[in-house]
């Protein structure tokens, strides 16, 4: 079974093709001025052809449902669903800070993926060692006080932990700055456990998970 899997709710621009839960081959890109519009549709072309793939060879297609950059999900998501559209294959959705997570593996402690939400908010959710959610996704503001009821080793990952260790410095706290932003890498087991499962979501009435309303600034 082939999914193309699309991860745009950050900075990284990545799709990779997995077959059978599997990845075969990625492309990815992270720049400041998200060219998410421009990278994405020329990196499924590639993909396909250097694996001699067609999208009548995709079996389904997995998107990154947020949270995380409000343009950066329409542009994805909308890919997602015109393909599946298109081709009559199911649409499956996945949560951004979940694909973040599973960039790294532990064997005690928790997981904390964070995205940037701009000044000292952002988007977190708390993962066990076994990368099950044990606390929801939610929008915070970091404080001295974040995580203290946790007194577990806390592995913080994403593109927040610079201006996170200004104020989380407890003992327990570890931060790896090499995990930065979600990848479609980290999506191909969980776009396959979902197709198996026939875990997909309508295609017309599909919308990403903002988690906040959209602001316009001059």
């Amino acid at each position: 079974m082939v999914i193309l899997n699309i991860e745009t709710a950050t900075k990284n621009c990545s799709v990779a093709l997995s077959k059978n839960g599997v990845i075969v081959a990625w492309k990815e890109i992270a720049e400041q001025g998200y060219s998410h519009a421009e990278k994405l549709h020329v990196f499924i072309e590639k993909l396909l052809k250097e694996t001699e793939l067609s999208f009548q060879d995709l079996n389904a297609v997995a998107v990154s449902k947020g949270p995380g950059s409000y343009t950066g999900l329409r542009i994805g998501v909308s890919a997602a669903k015109g393909l599946c559209y298109a081709l009559n294959i199911p649409l499956i959705s996945i949560d951004t800070l979940s694909i973040l997570a599973h960039q790294i593996q532990i064997k005690d402690g928790l997981i904390v993926p964070m995205i940037d939400a701009r000044r000292m908010e952002v988007y977190s959710a708390v993962f066990n060692s076994k990368n099950i959610k044990i606390r929801e996704v939610q929008a915070e503001i970091l404080t001295p006080e974040s995580f203290l009821n946790y007194t577990e080793t806390i592995n913080f990952v994403g593109d927040c932990n610079e201006k996170a260790k200004t104020v989380l410095q407890q003992p327990n706290f570890l931060f790896h700055d090499n995990c930065i932003y979600p990848s479609a890498k980290e999506m191909s087991q969980l776009s396959y456990e979902k197709l198996q499962c026939n875990d997909f979501e309508d295609v017309a009435y599909f919308e990403p998970y903002y988690l906040k309303d959209f602001m316009m600034t001059k």
